[in-house]
């Protein structure tokens, strides 16, 4: 059996439904976060998909999903920590990015939008870019440091050292190489730079994952064995 893994949708729905429907033996698929609309729209996949908060989400909505009440039958929220059980795996997530100003914040207390306005266009509250819901937390990092016998974390940011296309700015985040290195999962998956990297991160397989209109993975459920396809 496979299980699909998707990287960053931003709303490219018709790209979802034609992928999953192309491989309608794969029962399930996971993904990185970063999946509404530049609306805030979501959508109901013909698989289930199973999704971490990205930077670009409508957070009103996230917090119903965490609630028990998805925008979609099809579509399971994880929230940051875990285990959850994915099909035959156990699963941690650590959705969302980081913000120094913000890590040492409960979750709980991370405030919503203000409802700004950008480009005098008014925008929809949880979808603002002030929604500082956006961001994971000093506490959830510790959640995931302490699981073991993990199959697959998912993480909306990169490890360090990542430098996307070539760029001598370090993108990755220390927390995350830290959970690595304490969790040691079978396999890491990661999006937000819309770019396919494949590398060993403290001993463990990590993976970035191209946008959905580029590529995306099928994964053997048993081996791990990582297949990329373009889209």
């Amino acid at each position: 059996m496979h299980i699909g893994g998707l990287g960053d949708i931003h709303g490219a729905f018709e790209t979802v439904q034609t992928i999953m429907t192309r491989h309608a033996d794969v029962p399930l698929w996971v993904q990185v976060g970063d999946v509404a609309s530049n609306d805030g729209e979501y959508f109901t996949p013909p698989r289930p998909l199973y999704w971490i908060k990205g930077n670009n989400e409508d957070y009103d909505v996230i917090a119903e999903a965490t609630a028990g009440r998805p925008p979609a039958p099809t579509l399971f929220y994880l929230p940051n920590g875990g285990p959850h059980q994915v099909g035959p795996w156990r699963v941690a997530a650590l959705g969302g990015t980081f913000a120094p100003s913000w890590y040492h914040t409960p979750a709980s207390a991370l405030p919503p939008s203000q409802g700004r306005r950008t480009a005098n266009t008014e925008v929809k509250l949880g979808k603002s870019r002030d929604d500082k819901r956006r961001h994971f937390v000093r506490h959830e990092v510790l959640a995931c440091k302490a699981l073991s016998g993990i199959d697959l974390f998912l993480t909306h940011e990169a490890p360090r050292p990542f430098h996307p296309a070539g760029r001598r700015i370090d993108a990755g985040k220390t927390a995350i190489s830290e959970i690595l290195a304490a969790m040691r999962p079978r396999l890491h998956l990661f999006g937000h730079h819309h770019e396919f990297t494949d590398s060993i991160r403290q001993g463990v397989r990590s993976v970035g994952l191209d946008i959905v209109t580029k590529s995306y993975l099928l994964i053997d459920a048993e081996t791990f064995r990582c297949e990329r396809v373009d889209t």
